[in-house]
């Protein structure tokens, strides 16, 4: 009798290949390596412990923003989980600005070392990630250095505003270093661990939403998870980072919103398509060529009016070159081609298909994807040295002159952002047509004693590139109005700026303070209501507006009607209660009404009380107290301070009458 055949089994699925399971290699020169990174990352950026803030986005966010000031609270954790504020929602980037705040208050310097430590965190993340993943550590050394001393990183340390590059950065290499982990060994666990740190990384800056391709790129190489190519297998790989898509996704889609609903996302008729395509083209070019040559670097680019068309095509050309060769050799040398794309990826956030800012590029848009460059450059002398060992002590001099080169040019390069002075000069001098620049210098040299007229100077160069721009036109009709006889021209100024955008609340304020100083107090009051129409809380509008209020009470005192007189004083005290003039203002003019002597006293007793070295309160209050019956003594003592804190010969008569009168 024949047996039976035996039932076929099902084929098991042939495990996902990951790095090799060995113990790190050379564990003392590792150990070496992460110190003599941090050391040099240190001894590069050391001199931005004594750097200012600057005016390009650090006020606004870090220096004079209110919340930052105020450190950790309640309300503040809430604003840090929940603002869109400079059309940018990145929480945890705002909480470590909290945090630095709380613990060090708000010196400059302390802000610029937190940034630096992060940096440092970055370099040695990257580090760890690269030479586990590949058990190489002297490539991944290599590639370390180059992050952490190329000085088109410079931007993204000694900024303060721009945290959120190293943070975001050092989540980022901290998710890929826990996916090689993942890829070792995979588990939930490991997994969720992948997914917590690039949430962080995503909440401190969006940049990282590309992450989860580069996890797919490192797949091909190091990991050799993909080898003999297979869509089935593709299709796994790209099924186990599914979650990993969705957060990315989202933070992109809340991104694009905030920043829309901010006003940063600029319209196609200020930068058409055509041009932003062409502009993107030839950015991936000079991002390449600034990494081999960098030089002239420059805290803001200004967008061209035109590419030519050369240029773009030319650009396209070399660009498409790469990729084929990339992709031809990547059976050989997969490195190349995971390199590659991991520059092309990553960028591609940033590159201004979706303009985001008025930039054309920026030196802070290199600091991950530089990263794929050098990992091409790393691994390719690798490369060399195993086929020609006799080129090692060259290939290690070069690698080393590399560093050194950097690391100079990165001392010079961060001594640009000492102050907003000195960084907007060198961007007026290595770029041309750059009206930001020169209207930010114009911004610094105001604040200085003597530099007013070259700020007027400065404004002007920035106008005549850029003749449409608010906020120089604002700027220069504030630097006017500081001096002598300039005021007309001032008001003028304030009024192209509003012609230009009647929704700006800060030339409306300004325009205000400039009517004002005219004695336009009609005129100035519509002025600050307007501005605080647009900006409810705009503390230096309602000042000006309580203010010319007051002035306006005055007037009307002087012309005769004391009614208007006092409901435009009253008027002053309820948009600033403290303010001492008006409390002055009004009691005089209540005096001075019938069965409103003890209103008048009321307010002359606020007026001391609140301003104790005020002369003029404590002369009104001596004199209202004089009319009371048995209350002399109390009326010489109140003008007597007075006499005390500023002494008048008219004051020392009514106290020698009293007395007599006593």
């Amino acid at each position: 009798m024949a047996k039976p055949s035996p039932r076929p089994q099902p084929r098991k699925p042939k495990p996902v290949a990951g790095p090799p399971a060995a113990a790190a290699p050379q564990g003392r020169v590792v150990f070496w390596i992460y110190v003599c990174l941090f050391v040099a990352t240190v001894a590069a950026y050391a001199q931005v412990r004594h750097f200012d803030f600057v005016n390009f986005d650090d006020a606004e966010l870090v220096g004079a923003n209110p919340h930052v000031r105020a450190g950790l609270t309640p309300a503040n954790l809430v604003w840090a989980l929940t603002s869109g504020e400079a059309a940018n929602w990145y929480p945890v980037t705002r909480f470590s600005q909290l945090l630095d705040s709380q613990v060090w208050g708000m010196e400059s310097g302390r802000h610029h070392i937190t940034n630096l430590q992060l940096h440092a965190l970055a370099v040695l993340l990257l580090f760890a990630f690269l030479n586990r993943a590949t058990r190489c550590p002297w490539p991944s050394a290599w590639v370390a250095f180059l992050f952490a001393l190329h000085p088109l990183h410079v931007e993204s340390v000694a900024w303060v505003a721009e945290r959120k590059d190293s943070l975001s950065a050092a989540f980022g290499f901290l998710a890929l270093w826990s996916y090689v982990r993942y890829v070792e060994r995979p588990s939930v666990r490991r997994y969720l661990l992948v997914a917590l740190a690039l949430v962080l990384g995503l909440m401190s800056k969006p940049m990282l939403v590309t992450l989860p391709l580069v996890m797919l790129l490192l797949d091909v190489w190091p990991f050799e998870r993909v080898a003999g190519f297979s869509w089935v297998r593709l299709a796994v790989l790209v099924r186990e980072k599914l979650p990993l898509f969705g957060l990315a996704a989202a933070a992109a889609l809340a991104t694009y919103l905030v920043q829309r609903a901010g006003g940063a996302v600029r319209s196609t008729e200020a930068f058409p398509l055509v041009l932003r395509v062409e502009n993107a083209l030839v950015t991936y070019v000079i991002y390449i060529a600034e990494m081999f040559w960098p030089t002239r670097l420059a805290v803001f680019y200004p967008y061209p009016a035109a590419v030519p068309a050369w240029e773009a095509a030319g650009a396209a050309l070399l660009l498409v070159g790469i990729s084929i060769l990339a992709l031809r050799s990547a059976r050989r040398r997969p490195y190349l081609a995971v390199g590659w794309f991991w520059y092309a990826i990553t960028l591609a956030p940033v590159i201004g298909l979706v303009q985001v800012g008025a930039q054309a590029h920026a030196d802070r848009y290199t600091y991950l994807p530089m990263v794929g460059l050098t990992i091409m450059l790393a691994w390719g002398a690798l490369d060399v040295v195993r086929s020609l060992p006799r080129t090692r002590p060259a290939m290690v001099a070069l690698g080393a002159a590399t560093c050194a080169a950097c690391a100079a040019l990165t001392w010079v390069q961060a001594g640009y952002w000492r102050d907003s002075r000195t960084l907007f000069q060198h961007a007026v001098d290595v770029t041309e047509g750059n009206y930001l620049a020169h209207h930010n210098l114009g911004v610094a040299l105001a604040e200085t004693p003597d530099g007013l007229e070259r700020a007027i100077a400065e404004y002007r160069e920035a106008l005549a590139i850029k003749p449409n721009s608010a906020r120089a036109l604002t700027d220069l009709g504030s630097a006017l109005a500081r001096l002598p006889g300039r005021l007309p021209e001032a008001t003028a100024e304030f009024r192209a700026a509003l012609a230009i955008d009647p929704n700006l609340a800060i030339p409306h304020n300004n325009l205000g303070s400039a009517l004002l100083q005219a004695g336009q107090w009609s005129q100035a009051i519509t002025e600050y209501e307007a501005a605080l129409r647009i900006e409810p809380d705009y503390a230096e509008a309602l000042h000006g507006l309580a203010e010319a209020e007051c002035n306006l009470g005055l007037a009307m005192a002087k012309t005769g009607k004391p009614a208007e007189a006092i409901r435009h004083l009253e008027a002053a005290l309820q948009l600033r209660p403290g303010y001492v003039e008006a409390h002055n203002n009004l009691g005089v003019v209540l005096a001075q009404t019938p069965g409103r002597g003890g209103d008048a006293m009321a307010h002359f007793e606020a007026a001391v009380q609140l301003d104790p070295s005020y002369a003029d309160a404590h002369v009104n209050l001596g004199v209202a107290l004089s009319q009371l019956p048995g209350r002399m003594a109390e009326a010489i003592a109140q003008l007597e301070a007075a006499q005390r804190i500023q002494p008048d010969a008219e004051v020392q008569r009514m106290i020698e009458r009293m007395r007599s009168q006593k």
